[in-house]
């Protein structure tokens, strides 16, 4: 057991809270790229498109994603140990939702089931909310020490 704890890779909590941000932003900004990809294959009202994704980030954001990433952010600068481990930027169950989010929308992607159309909507919609959530992230990390 002692060995183990010695190979693991540990961080300073802000340098956690920075590491969920870019895990954070990079999850937003792959989404949103994929809709702009998909949002080329199928440009037909595209304004509309973007339109309905922008409320739809924001009210998940809002209801959702915005407690998220509080109730992170409050995890981490909790933690007991001052040099937590490299990947408790997330919970367990945080990582196995994750597993299921991604393949969720790789089968979407690759079934069909959904129209591309309609799919740049749901990246868009999802990618704006994982995308305005890591600024929390960021802002955690910046004021470490004053918070």
């Amino acid at each position: 057991m002692d060995i183990l704890q010695t190979i693991k890779p540990k961080v300073s909590k802000r340098s956690l809270l920075y590491i969920a941000a870019v895990v954070w932003t990079f999850a937003g900004g792959m989404l949103i790229y994929k809709g702009i990809l998909l949002s080329i294959q199928a440009p037909e009202a595209l304004g509309i498109k973007i339109f309905i994704s922008g409320l739809g980030g924001a009210a998940f954001y809002w209801l959702l994603f915005s407690n998220i990433s509080k109730k992170h952010t409050k995890r981490i600068v909790e933690l007991k140990m001052e040099k937590p481990c490299l990947f408790s930027f997330f919970s367990f169950r945080s990582y196995i939702l994750m597993a299921i989010m991604i393949t969720s929308g790789i089968l979407l992607r690759k079934s069909g089931i959904i129209p591309t159309q309609y799919l740049l909507v749901l990246y868009f919609t999802m990618g704006i909310p994982l995308f305005l959530s890591s600024i929390r992230f960021y802002y955690h990390g910046l004021f470490y020490n004053r918070l």
